[in-house]
């Protein structure tokens, strides 16, 4: 690969740069400090940059989020210590969702087949009542089904069905799970 003949393509962060700077500077470190622990405060912060976030929703200290803009959560969805939305493409958390600590949801990659290693975006969503489990990690493209787990640093990048538990690297399906 030649990464000197790299270039974004048609790809765009989806906001003027002038955004994107006061989101880098300004945003983006309170949303993710921890001196900073008021979810409501974070939460009107992401409003603020086009976020379109329900009720109850906490926040945890350490969050980040690329862009927000491209960030869609439900209600009463709980972001954990450490959560990375890595948002390149956008990212949908349905209501009564869990990211556990230090989550990481990755929307794009990159062509390794491609002499100029092109970017490759694609959505994430995760359906109402799914809880995934601290260190885990969802690749892009991924649907995660209606109150679905992922455990403990599962890793997916394929989509996961409804009312199943997976586990593993890559995760596997363990069992269906009885209540949501």
């Amino acid at each position: 690969m030649r990464l000197d003949s790299y270039t974004l393509g048609t790809y765009t962060p989806g906001a003027p740069y002038w955004k994107q700077l006061v989101w880098y500077f300004i945003g983006s470190p309170l949303v993710e400090s921890y001196w900073l622990p008021i979810s409501a405060l974070k939460i009107w912060i992401l409003r603020c940059f086009g976020a379109q976030i329900g009720r109850g929703v906490r926040v945890k200290p350490g969050v980040k989020v690329k862009f927000p803009w491209r960030l869609t959560v439900g209600d009463y969805v709980w972001l954990g210590e450490d959560t990375w939305i890595d948002n390149l493409a956008p990212v949908t958390i349905e209501s009564h969702v869990c990211l556990s600590q230090g989550v990481y949801l990755c929307t794009g990659n990159h062509d390794w087949n491609h002499p100029n290693f092109q970017l490759i975006t694609a959505p994430i969503h995760i359906q109402e009542g799914s809880w995934i489990a601290a260190k885990s990690i969802i690749g892009p493209g991924v649907t995660v089904g209606r109150g679905a787990v992922l455990t403990l640093g599962g890793v997916t990048g394929r989509s996961l069905d409804p009312m199943i538990i997976y586990a593993g690297n890559p995760a596997q399906p363990i069992k269906k799970r009885l209540n949501s």
